[in-house]
């Protein structure tokens, strides 16, 4: 028994490395490199379950940073002006919709709070700088990851479609999917998909959004009445708008800028990947009913109204 488990264990980090070098070529697209991860992790457990975490959250950053490099300042200051209306609003409804559900629903106040704040500013990155804040502990906050990482996963293969069938122009898509989707490798992944600009657009809107979760934060340390807490900077934003100003106005970056922006590209597919080798059944089953059901409901919510509000008011 020993010798088989010895064998399906070297299997498992054979075929883990063979398909992450795999998701780095261009046939394979973020959706299909996160579907990919996500059969993985039904068949086998990930041997490198703690080094794929910190793996994900540097080459998630790296390539938000990379994406810089093929934008123009003017053009992502439009789009965040464009954006920042449905971002204050969506963000605070959302908040404010999480803990009635809360409260219907009975859930953990501590859970329930984690899976707002992910639904309604940039999914995992909020989780993990409210948590230390509010002083939430690992179950709790494993919870809510999950929950958020299970709706992601589905929103960057169902977001594309949805929105080729609406008809949404490129700006639009770029807008609704910073807004309606939970974090940003998934919000890169569908709009790169849908184009250029979409992506453009997505990427700005999306981590202006995440500069909310500072805000919010220290909000949240009056909430819960906690002291000592911690809110973590997202520092790479700032290297984003500094490679953004650089592509902008030097012209030598200009050059180079295509290459970096497709290994960025690369480097978010392989991420993509990377996070669905830890959605397993046993992930999906250990959120609970009740907290995924809430997710769900703030999801539905936040997808329908951003996108009734971009198509017919906006």
């Amino acid at each position: 028994m020993t010798t088989e488990n010895n064998t399906r264990d070297s299997i498992g980090k054979v075929l883990l490395v063979g398909l992450a070098l795999l998701s780095l070529f261009p046939f394979i697209s973020s959706a299909v490199a996160l579907v990919i991860g996500i059969v993985y992790a039904q068949i086998f457990e990930n041997p490198y379950a703690k080094e794929t975490k910190k793996a994900t959250g540097l080459l998630l950053k790296l390539a938000v940073i990379g994406l810089g490099f093929g934008m123009n300042v003017y053009s992502a200051i439009s789009a965040g002006k464009d954006g920042f209306i449905l971002t204050v609003f969506s963000i605070f409804l959302t908040l404010g919709l999480g803990f009635l559900l809360g409260k219907l629903l009975k859930i953990d106040k501590k859970i329930s709070y984690l899976v707002s704040s992910g639904t309604a500013i940039c999914g995992g990155s909020a989780i993990a700088a409210v948590s230390p804040v509010i002083k939430a502990d690992e179950k709790q906050i494993s919870v809510a990851l999950g929950i958020v990482f299970i709706l992601n996963s589905l929103a960057l293969i169902i977001f594309p479609p949805i929105g080729h069938a609406l008809g949404l122009s490129q700006v639009d898509f770029g807008l609704w999917s910073a807004i309606a989707i939970h974090d940003t490798s998934s919000v890169v992944g569908a709009a790169a998909k849908y184009g250029d600009q979409a992506l453009e657009v997505a990427t700005t809107v999306k981590l202006a959004r995440a500069l909310w979760v500072i805000p919010v934060a220290f909000l949240s340390m009056a909430f819960f009445k906690t002291k000592g807490g911690k809110v973590k900077l997202p520092y790479f934003i700032g290297l984003f708008v500094l490679a953004m100003l650089a592509n902008s106005y030097i012209p030598a970056v200009q050059t180079v800028g295509p290459y970096i922006v497709e290994a960025s590209k690369a480097a978010l597919t392989l991420t993509l990947f990377l996070i669905g080798t830890s959605l397993s059944y046993k992930t999906v089953k250990s959120v609970g009913f009740k907290p995924l059901l809430e997710g769900v409901g703030l999801w539905i919510f936040i997808s329908i109204t951003s996108l009734l509000y971009i198509m017919y008011v906006n």
